[in-house]
């Protein structure tokens, strides 16, 4: 039998729950320039499925990469590590 690729997880900030049953999550991480050696701000956002439209913004959560859910979606909500204040 095939063992499965390990899949991506990623940890970030719901930017957006206006969607039913998606969220935006933003990642922010930061990336050295080649040439002028200053950390650089850099931000990637996910459509990510939240089935009980738990999340709300601000928080902080974890997402898993999962099969294509729609044209932009490809995660999956897995757990709330922090609520927003």
């Amino acid at each position: 039998m095939e063992n499965r690729k390990e899949r991506k997880e990623r940890i970030g900030v719901v930017t957006s729950n206006k969607m039913e049953k998606s969220i935006v999550v933003s990642e922010v991480k930061k990336v050295k320039h080649p040439l002028y050696g200053k950390f650089v701000k850099q931000t990637k956002k996910y459509v990510a499925h939240d089935e009980t439209n738990d999340c709300n913004i601000g928080d902080t959560v974890r997402i898993m990469e999962t099969r294509p859910l729609s044209k932009s979606k490809c995660w999956r909500l897995v757990e709330i590590i922090e609520r927003a204040k």
